[in-house]
C-alpha cells in the first residue's frame, strides 16, 4: 500500500472522533458531573437568621446610654450639635457646650 493510502486510512477515524457529539464524554458533561458530585457532597445547612433590632434612648444633657445588650450605632444632639462620640460602646456623649438633649440610637441581634 502507498503511504498516501495508509495516511488516509488512519486519517478518517480520527477525523470521526473530532466530530462533535461523536464522543462518549463532552466536556460539558464532564463538567455537570463534577459539579452535581461536589453539590452532592455539600451538607445544606443554612445559617439560623438573624435581624437586628433597635431602639432610641432619649435623655437630658450630655450623656445617653443604651440598655444593657445593646450598642450604641449613632448619636443625635440637641442644639443643632454636630460633635459627639461613643463612649464603652453604649454610651453617647454630645461634645457641645451648651446642650439640653441626647438621643443614641441602640441596636443587638436577635
Amino acid at each position: 500500500m502507498k503511504p498516501t493510502s495508509c495516511f488516509l486510512l488512519t486519517l478518517i477515524p480520527l477525523l470521526q472522533l473530532m466530530i462533535p457529539g461523536y464522543a462518549q464524554c463532552s466536556l460539558d458533561s464532564i463538567v455537570d458531573k463534577k459539579i452535581k458530585e461536589a453539590l452532592t457532597g455539600l451538607e445544606l445547612n443554612p445559617a439560623p437568621t438573624k435581624r437586628i433590632s433597635c431602639t432610641s434612648v432619649y435623655s437630658k444633657g450630655r450623656l445617653s446610654s443604651c440598655p444593657a445588650g445593646m450598642v450604641v450605632t449613632g448619636c443625635a444632639c440637641g442644639y443643632g450639635c454636630g460633635s459627639w462620640d461613643i463612649r464603652g460602646e453604649t454610651t453617647c456623649h454630645c461634645q457641645c457646650s451648651t446642650m439640653d438633649w441626647t438621643t443614641a440610637r441602640c441596636c443587638h441581634l436577635v
